[in-house]
Parts: structure tokens; sequence; C-alpha cells
């Protein structure tokens, strides 16, 4: 006897989505509200901040291996991802930090293979294809030399990423523990790790007004907590192939404010680009049927299929006792 998987219900692949179109904003909320230059201390203003107060609210910490595996995660998905991803936008012309970043989706193919068992099919590494050349068609206004550092950092952020995300499939969560303790985690590590290299990089803060206030607030709940928040919860719930392929949106969003709030405009080409980003986006949640010999053991991936039938506000019984 066989049996198929359901297919994840199209609301939850619109809830985690919205972590990618929160993080299409980030351009423009950097260039209008917050001081120039600094990266280092936009990334720790971003991730610790968010990271405590979900602590905060979680009241659960790591035991056992779990210290390290936070640890490797956090400096996955933020500590090093931030860092790295700033350093490509400053230093890469005409949006290539994007267009680099839009190859996740092969990135965590590939690494799905290794980590995961998953074979990609033709079509996943078709989709993705195709999405990384909607999103050029989007983000490459102008041509420019193109900096070795920058490629490198753009290369490497989206390593990083799409290794996390991996990982974050592959080792699920502790019994009892929901996606809110698993973002905490990640954030708060990764923020210490980013908080000594701002430190020494940067050095100290800079005079905040109001508005760049206001701009790491917004920076630091929406479009950090909550949308990392929703990013792992989503990665519990669907193949990783399927939340890395919402990655496009970021751009695609960063492209729509750009013309609705900054006044820039919008191309035949980049529209056309828009397009086909987001039908890759769409085609990518799409799972073939296939044939699936139910088994009585419990697997390799269980713990996170497990949790991801737990997740409904995510502050678990033993964190409400704490």
């Amino acid at each position: 006897m066989t049996v198929t998987r359901p297919a994840p219900p199209a609301l939850l692949i619109a809830v985690t989505a919205l972590a990618p179109i929160s993080w299409g904003s980030t351009y423009a909320v950097t260039t209008e509200f917050l001081p120039a230059d600094r990266p280092l201390f936009t990334g720790l203003m971003r991730a610790l901040p968010a990271g405590l107060l979900l602590l905060a609210l979680a009241r659960v910490l790591p035991r056992g291996v779990w210290w390290g595996k936070a640890a490797v995660l956090g400096a996955l998905n933020i500590g090093a991802f931030f860092p790295l991803l700033f350093l490509s936008a400053y230093r890469l012309p005409g949006g290539m930090a994007a267009v680099v970043g839009s190859i996740g989706p092969l990135f965590v193919a590939g690494l799905s293979v290794m980590l995961l068992g998953d074979r990609p099919t033709l079509r996943t590494l078709l989709t993705g294809i195709a999405a990384a050349l909607g999103v050029s068609l989007v983000v490459l206004q102008s041509a420019g030399a193109l900096d070795l550092v920058g490629v490198l950092a753009a290369l490497a952020s989206t390593a990083s990423m799409s290794t996390g995300t991996v990982l974050t499939k592959r080792w699920g969560r502790p019994d009892g523990v929901g996606p809110l303790a698993l973002t905490a985690w990640q954030l708060t590590a990764g923020g210490l790790l980013i908080a000594p290299v701002a430190l020494i990089v940067e050095g100290a803060p800079p005079a905040l007004d109001s508005r760049a206030v206001g701009g790491y607030l917004y920076l630091a709940l929406a479009n950090t907590a909550v949308a990392y928040w929703l990013w792992f919860r989503g990665i519990g719930r669907l193949s990783a192939t399927q939340v890395t392929f919402l990655g496009p949106l970021s751009p695609l969003t960063a492209a729509v404010i750009g013309w609705a709030a900054l006044g820039q405009a919008l191309t035949p080409v980049q529209l056309t680009g828009m397009a086909v980003a987001f039908g890759a986006t769409v085609f990518g949640q799409l799972r073939p049927r296939t044939p699936r010999t139910p088994t009585a053991g419990v697997g390799p991936f269980s713990s996170s299929e497990r949790n991801a039938r737990k997740d409904s506000m995510d502050v678990t019984v033993p964190a409400l006792r704490r």
C-alpha cells in the first residue's frame, strides 16, 4: 500500500511568505531612516533585541546538544548572514547581491541531497533557474565593474542562509519546543556573534534621532522577530525547497516599494522579470505526488514532523510553567 503526502495548505505558504515580503522593505527603511554606512550595527540592532524579546516570551533555553546546534544555526542564519549580506550590498552595483541571493533555491537543492536525502527533480532545478533569471531582470538596472570581495560575500551569504535553512529542517526542534523559542535562540546567538565584530570594525554606536529609532524598532520587531518566527515555523512544516523558493519575493517587494514609495520607475523588462520570478515562486510550492511507503519506525527527521503538528501559539506548556 502506498500513500501520498498531502499538499501543505495555501494559508501556511502565504503566512510564511510574509517573512521575505517583510525583508523586501529592509532596503527602503535602511536608506530612508537609518544612519549611513553602519551595516554591522544595523545587523546587531535587528538581531539581538529581537532575540532577547522572543527569549523573554518563550522562556525556554536550549538543553544538552541544542546549545551547540542553536549556536551553529544562529551563526549561519543570522550572525554570518547579516554582515555578509550588507557587505555584498555595499560593494556590488545594481542589485547584483540580490541576483546572487536568488540562486538560494539551487544551493538548497544541492544541500538537501547531502543532508536531507532529497533528490532534486529537473523541475526544481529549472524553476530555480527561472527564479534567478526573473530577479536579475528586476534588479539589474545598470552594468558596472564587479567587486570580487562583494561577489564572494554575496555567495557566502547565500550559502550561509541556505545551509542554515537545510540544517534547521534536518535537526527539527527538541520535543516540547516551538518555533518561537528556536527563533529566539538563533537571533540571540547571531546577535551576540555580531556584537564584538561591530564594535571592533565600526566603533561606538552612532547617535540616533527619532527616525532612526523608529526604523530600528521596525527592523527588530516586524522585520526580524515576527518575520523570522514565521520563517522558521514554515521551515518546520514545509520542505526546505518550498521555503527557499519564497525568497525571490524579497527583491520583488523591494522593487514594488521603490516604485510605490520612492518614485522609482518600473520598465517593461522589470515587469517581465517580476512575472517570471513570481511564477517560479508559485510553481516552486507545487510538490509532485510521489508514492511513499509508510514505515512503522521513527525516521531521522520525525522530530520536525512531530513538532510541525504541534504548532499553534508556540508558547508551550513548559514555557508557561517557567
